[in-house]
């Protein structure tokens, strides 16, 4: 008994350390409702679509031709803020918008896989009552959004671009894929160093000062950590292969888009989308990260719009 009673002690002991260490690691400590939003003075407006509230903007002529940018991993939608107004001057109708989970979207407790953000990005078009075909533009994780989008409906395409694209299922270790440890692990390892480690997607940082600092407003939302937790997963289990042979046979128009010295997704990996889809118009862009719509803004805007001119 008395054995017992020292097991069980040093189980509430670890209990309690554990409950605290989240505390004090987690950054999440706001509700995103109404009154924030408005606080945070975004540009842009909301609507409620079926899984919450989606913030998005939108620019450019009603009777444009309709462009969407789909952000990454984890930086919201003011990631594509030189693409968004290259595309506004050129007279397009721009749409961008925040995945649930980042941004000032909501953070809905759901699974954050394709089908989810399928559905977001349908209901976004059908609220703004864009029934037509779309340019769709994907970035890192958003490369993986837009072409899981593009699988599932290539009657809405017009063109797929597709910007240093997630592109192949990560591997994740047993801690992370254990229910309670892997989110408790993801929450308190990696969502604290979020911000911070954002500059290493830039091959030159220290061109983007603040860039950190513009990302921690979103962490303080509770479902932050759990939104990106489980999008990780999701991704570790989707068929990338299957997404892209369904591209493939839609015959859709792809433009890969590259950073030449990408440290986050190597460059090497252009040649799987490549393969997967012959057809595909292929860009490197040479002084550029992970992000070659903002590091080399003018030469992507240059090449962005030529390749749209020529899908009329």
């Amino acid at each position: 008994m008395k054995a017992l009673r020292w097991a069980v002690l040093a189980l509430v002991l670890a209990g309690v350390g554990a409950a605290g260490y989240y505390y004090i690691r987690n950054p999440e400590s706001l509700t995103l409702n109404t009154v924030a939003r408005r606080d945070a003075q975004a540009p842009g407006a909301y609507v409620t679509l079926g899984d919450g509230v989606t913030h998005y903007e939108v620019a450019g002529p009603d009777n444009g031709r309709v462009v969407v940018l789909v952000h990454g991993f984890s930086v919201p939608s003011y990631i594509w803020d030189p693409t968004f107004a290259a595309l506004r001057d050129a007279g397009y109708r721009v749409i961008r918008y925040d995945l649930y989970g980042r941004g000032l979207s909501d953070r809905p407790d759901a699974a954050y896989d394709g089908a989810f953000y399928d559905r977001q990005l349908d209901q976004l078009l059908a609220a703004l009552k864009v029934d037509g075909k779309i340019d769709l533009f994907g970035l890192s994780f958003g490369g993986y959004v837009s072409a899981h989008y593009a699988s599932t409906h290539p009657q809405r395409i017009r063109t797929l671009n597709l910007v240093d694209p997630s592109n192949s299922a990560p591997k994740l270790g047993w801690q992370m894929t254990t229910p309670l440890l892997g989110p408790y692990l993801f929450q308190t390892g990696a969502v604290p160093g979020m911000a911070d480690n954002q500059s290493s997607d830039f091959l030159h940082p220290e061109q983007f000062p603040g860039w950190a600092d513009r990302y921690k407003q979103q962490m303080q939302y509770h479902g932050f950590g759990r939104a990106l937790y489980r999008s990780r997963v999701a991704l570790a289990r989707e068929d990338f292969d299957g997404i892209y042979a369904a591209i493939a046979r839609a015959g859709t128009p792809v433009h890969l888009v590259w950073g030449k010295q990408d440290p986050t997704i190597p460059v090497a990996q252009a040649t799987h989308i490549r393969n997967a889809i012959p057809s595909t118009a292929y860009r490197e862009i040479d002084q550029s990260g992970h992000l070659p719509q903002m590091e080399q803004a003018a030469l992507f805007n240059h090449d962005m719009l030529t390749y749209l001119a020529a899908h009329p």
